[in-house]
């Protein structure tokens, strides 16, 4: 899964999901005073804006397409 988007019906604009979010995908919107996606290519599918949004407004797709990345120490 990733991060596809943010329901803005459902989304109260309390920013738990930006200060969640380690890789910085998801900014508020000045105008709106809701949380948007900005970089969702940069989503590392961790989850936390999910666990941490109180009104169940993160919305993901089913699979995320993105090259498979080995590290060896």
């Amino acid at each position: 899964m990733a991060i596809e988007g943010i329901d803005t019906i459902r989304c109260n604009g309390c920013g738990a999901c930006v200060h969640s979010c380690p890789a910085d995908v998801i900014r508020m919107d000045a105008d709106t005073k809701q949380a948007v996606v900005k970089y969702p290519q940069d989503c590392v599918v961790c989850c936390w804006c999910l666990v941490e949004c109180p009104r169940d407004a993160i919305v993901f797709t089913p699979t995320k397409v993105a090259p498979l990345f080995t590290s060896w120490g």
